[in-house]
Order: structure tokens, then C-alpha cells, then sequence
């Protein structure tokens, strides 16, 4: 599968619309001044070849990203800092419509197949994403915003990368639909981007911050990575058998008992002590837990990381699947509005800005949500046949959730090293939960996708 990428051209997309001249300016909120320090958010649909040909595809996804623009301005702008003479500073948005970077690029002689049958991520399609060193507080001269477009032999992969300060997961996935939908000729968005952040009443702004004033450095440990598939109906026994192990006065969730599974296996396949201390942090989106709640369509951060502690033994014993996806249900409960604003004030008295180490050192840290279904990505040529997240503030133990092709599986991103991961294969009770599948499609049929001529793109 030896590989290389050449790039064909790197074009600024700018809004259509936007006026530069007097840029609408965006202050930052707490929880998107936390993730200055922090990579850019990733993630990677890849498509069969479309119908139309390489230029009319290429020149409708830079029109229509141009047209999306519109609606979401930030993204075409930069950050800009503020100096303040008691050594702080202060950052927002400039809408200034400095332009999104899109790069057009060719991986030579990689196939679909080449992508989706191999056991374990090829390391070529890191490589199918833009920015991937960048860290977010580069806002200031670099784009919100990158996208990659890379031609394959059979089909094409659309990579993505939104600077963190900006943009949570949702607010990613609300743009990627809404640039999906005018890609395919809808004029006016149903669910226009709310773009004025929420405050705390009395926050001093611009909120100072100390800002980095030189590089920050992470050394990214780059693990290796595999897709575990799980359907409907095995997420739902793992759901009832969770719920037959903890009182009735508590409801476990698919995704909690999911990821109470996926956490057990992890832990068992790395030979810990029986007393050690493990645990597990899952990404918890407050916007429906305020009063009253953010809109759903608030585009900004707005999440706080649940941590769940329990010790090795107690999660692996007989009653530990209960135990760990009641702990998750305990622990997503817990943010009620009012830890959310304690959580802000006493950030405001001591703001500090998140790195990866910081966040996951030493722990099992999930990230995404079944809700983002990037399945529905539909660009005018039909849906993707698999979904990738991309190198970025990724680290021992992270997992990835998206919605699966079907309604109602999950699908995970596992990054571990290869000793576990291979140790978690052949963990029977894990894998019986597993489905064998690839994408829309079983590995058997995959192999059947393979285009001798290069029609298209």
C-alpha cells in the first residue's frame, strides 16, 4: 500500500458575502479560551468516486464552502490578541474574512480498500489532514479552518480541521451538514449558527488571560489505532445487562454501558493491579444542562469533562459493567447548571488553559458522540463509506465516538498500543459485542470495490 501525497493546489475559500471592511468581532468565552493550547479538532469522510467530474467536483465544494461562509464567519477569520500592560491579554474573533485554506491534494495509487481493510488506521491517512501541527492559539495567523480534499483511485477523502478556540464537536458537525446541504443546492439553512457567546452575568470582558507568548510543545505519541463497530441490537444487550446490575432508580444509557464495556476491556488486557486506581473521563456538552439551556445550534465550547474513579479490580469483578456505567450516569448527572457556573467562577479567579497532558495523562478519555452522525454527510453524491478522526489531541487510551452507518450502532476509535490492542482482539467476552463491519460495508464487500479505471476523480 506504499503511498504518497502530492499536492495539486492550496486556495483561499473566502465568504461571498462578507464585508472586511468593518469585521463583526466575536469575544471569547471561558470555555473556548481553555483550548488555546490545544490542537485542532479532525475528523474525515471518505466517499466513492462521484459521478461528475474532478473540476466540477472540486469547484462545487469550493463554492459551496465560499456560500457556507456566509453563515459562519468566524471560521473565515482570524484571532487577534490584545496586550494589556499588567503582562495579560486578551483574545476574540476577528471576522475579518481572511479566508478557510483548501487544499487540494492526490495519494497515488491508494484505493478505498487500501483504507478500510487493513486491521489497523494506515499511517498514510494522518496525512489526509490539514494543520495537523498546528495548535489552536496559531488562530492568529493561520486559518480557523483548513479542509483537504485528497483524490484516491476509487474515491475521495474529505479531511477537516477547525481550530478548538472556535469550534466543540457539535458546533464541528453543525457546520459539516450545513456546508453538506448547500453543497447540494439548499439556499437557506434551516438551523443557522448561533454565534453570540454566553456569558456569566457580571464577567469582566474582554476575560485576560496569560497568553503563550512562545510555542507550546506537545509530543504527540502517535499509538496505533482501530475501528470497533457495534450494532443496535449488541449495544442493547450491553445496555439491559447494566441496567439488570444497578438499582431501578437509575437508568444506564446505550452509551454509557457501551463505554463501560470498552473501558473494562482496556483495563483487563493491560495487566494492572487489582488496587490500582483507574479512570475514565468522557466529554459531557452542557448546552441542554444550563437554565435556560443554550440553543443546540450555540456555536462555540460548551463542555466540561465527567472523570469516573474506581479501582482496577472493582471495575473488572462480576458486577463491574453495572458498577462503571452507573458511576458515568452519576457523573453526567452531576452537571447541573449550578456546577457548571461554580465551575466558571472558579475558573474566572484562576483562568488556565487545557494541554493534552493536562487532560489524559494516564487515563481512558472519550471524545465525540453517537449523536454526531457524519453518516448524513451528503455532499451531492451520496453518503460516505466510512468516517476518520484525525491525528489531534489524541493520546494513550483515547476513543472517538461516532454515530454508525446504520440507526442506532456506535462506532469507536480506539488508540492504544498495539500489545493491547491485539490483547483486546482476542478478548472474547469484549468481541462478542463487536460487529464485523467496515463502513456501509463488510470487509468481504469492500474487497469487491475496486475500480480498474480511474473514471472520475
Amino acid at each position: 500500500m506504499a503511498s504518497s501525497i502530492r499536492v495539486i493546489s492550496k486556495s483561499t475559500i473566502q465568504s461571498a458575502a462578507r464585508n472586511s471592511d468593518s469585521p463583526l468581532k466575536i469575544e471569547l468565552s471561558p470555555w473556548d479560551l481553555e483550548a488555546l493550547l490545544l490542537d485542532f479538532l479532525q475528523v474525515g469522510f471518505l466517499y466513492p468516486n462521484p459521478k461528475e467530474n474532478k473540476d466540477t467536483v472540486i469547484q462545487n465544494l469550493k463554492a459551496s464552502l465560499s456560500s457556507t461562509l456566509d453563515f459562519f464567519p468566524q471560521l473565515a477569520g482570524r484571532l487577534t490578541v490584545v496586550e494589556h500592560d499588567d503582562d495579560t491579554s486578551s483574545v476574540f474573533i476577528n471576522c475579518n474574512n481572511s479566508g478557510a485554506l483548501f487544499i487540494h491534494a492526490v495519494a497515488e495509487g491508494l484505493t478505498i480498500s487500501d483504507i478500510l481493510l487493513p486491521v489497523y488506521l494506515p499511517p498514510i491517512v494522518r496525512s489526509f489532514f490539514p494543520l495537523t501541527e498546528a495548535k489552536s492559539y496559531q488562530g492568529t495567523h493561520k486559518p480557523l479552518l483548513a479542509v483537504q480534499i485528497t483524490e484516491l483511485v476509487d474515491g475521495i477523502f474529505i479531511g477537516c480541521s477547525f481550530n478548538h478556540t472556535v469550534s466543540d464537536g457539535r458546533s464541528m458537525f453543525h457546520f459539516l451538514t450545513s456546508w453538506s446541504q448547500i453543497s447540494r443546492g439548499v439556499g437557506m439553512l434551516s438551523k443557522p449558527p448561533t454565534l453570540e457567546r454566553w456569558f456569566l452575568d457580571g464577567t469582566d470582558r474582554p476575560i485576560r488571560i496569560r497568553f503563550p507568548k512562545e510555542k507550546v510543545n506537545h509530543s504527540r505519541l502517535l499509538l496505533e489505532e482501530r475501528v470497533f463497530h457495534f450494532s443496535k441490537e449488541k449495544i442493547a444487550e450491553l445496555k439491559a445487562k447494566a441496567n439488570a446490575m444497578v438499582s431501578s432508580n437509575y437508568k444506564i444509557s446505550s452509551l454509557q454501558a457501551l463505554m463501560a464495556h470498552l473501558w473494562r476491556s482496556i483495563i483487563r488486557n493491560q495487566d494492572m493491579d487489582p488496587k490500582e486506581e483507574v479512570e475514565f473521563v468522557m466529554v459531557i456538552d452542557f448546552r441542554p444542562r444550563m437554565n435556560p439551556p443554550l440553543p443546540l445550534n450555540y456555536f462555540g465550547n460548551a463542555l466540561e469533562d465527567g472523570m469516573v474513579t474506581m479501582k482496577a479490580g472493582e471495575l473488572l469483578n462480576q458486577e463491574g459493567l453495572g458498577k462503571a456505567a452507573l458511576e458515568m450516569n452519576k457523573a453526567v448527572a452531576s452537571y447541573t447548571h449550578e456546577k457548571i457556573i461554580r465551575h466558571m467562577k472558579s475558573w474566572l479567579e484562576d483562568p488556565k488553559l487545557l494541554t493534552v497532558s493536562d487532560m489524559f495523562a494516564d487515563v481512558v478519555d472519550m471524545g465525540g458522540s453517537p449523536t454526531f452522525n457524519g453518516y448524513k454527510i451528503d455532499f451531492g453524491w451520496g453518503k460516505p463509506v466510512a468516517i476518520r478522526s484525525g491525528p489531534g489531541d489524541k493520546s494513550h487510551g483515547t476513543i472517538i465516538v461516532f454515530a454508525g452507518p446504520e440507526e442506532g450502532d456506535i462506532y469507536a476509535e480506539v488508540h492504544l498500543p498495539y500489545k493491547t490492542l491485539e490483547a483486546m482482539a482476542k478478548d472474547h467476552e469484549f468481541m462478542d459485542a463487536v460487529t464485523p463491519a467496515v463502513g456501509f460495508f463488510t470487509a468481504a464487500a469492500v474487497k469487491k470495490m475496486t475500480t480498474p479505471v480511474r473514471s472520475s476523480l
